[in-house]
């Protein structure tokens, strides 16, 4: 799985284009992984989403993967699950997806990094970092960590690690030094009105590090 651009989704901020047609034209672009997250959404309507991104982005190679709903990745089609802290365990959600699909955890602290290790790594396919920065996108977000405390985690897993909170174009460079595989985001794609545009100038910050 190429983490470098991974999108996570806001209903909110694309309620102009949609989420289904804001996912299609990043992906178009260059983002690399979509996570379908809306966590005020039913069962029902997650599923009936889920379903329509998983068909527009057919073809593309880009896996789509479910925010926390774990039950729902089969359901959807999905090729995954991202979980958090607060949700169901890393054993529990392998369990629930089989051998085969992709499942990220976030990480905010090294303690949590200490738990992860405890388990099987095979079960883990990449974590989810952060907020490096402040955002606004995640009122119950973890307080941010900054570089230094990116760089901290990176150093000390055994997994693949994706940068968020707070990521735009200017702090693309900035996480890639840090050792990370990728940048998450949500605002410097969701509700931009050039959702093409602004993707490929996140991918191009990515590439100039290089």
């Amino acid at each position: 799985m190429d983490l470098s651009l991974y999108l996570v989704t806001d209903a909110r901020l694309c309620r102009n284009k949609g989420v289904v047609e804001t996912a299609r034209e990043a992906v178009d672009a260059g983002v690399t992984v979509v996570q379908l997250r809306d966590p005020d959404a039913s069962d029902a309507e997650i599923v009936r989403q889920g379903r329509a991104l998983v068909s527009a982005l057919a073809g593309s190679g880009v896996p789509v993967l479910v925010n926390d709903r774990v039950h729902l990745v089969a359901a959807i089609g999905a090729d995954g699950a991202h979980i958090g802290q607060s949700d169901l365990s890393v054993q529990e959600a392998r369990r629930m997806l089989g051998p085969d699909s992709y499942l990220g955890l976030s990480v905010q602290h090294p303690e949590h990094l200490v738990i992860a290790r405890r388990g099987r790594p095979a079960d883990i396919d990449y974590l989810g970092i952060g907020p490096v920065w402040a955002q606004m996108t995640k009122p119950d977000a973890a307080a941010p960590i900054g570089l230094d405390g990116l760089r901290e985690l990176i150093d000390s897993s055994p997994w693949e690690c994706v940068a968020i909170g707070g990521i735009d174009v200017d702090r693309v460079q900035a996480v890639r030094a840090s050792g990370a595989a990728g940048v998450a985001v949500v605002s410097a794609i969701c509700g931009q009105p050039d959702v093409g545009a602004a993707t490929r100038e996140l991918r191009a910050a990515w590439r100039a590090h290089l």
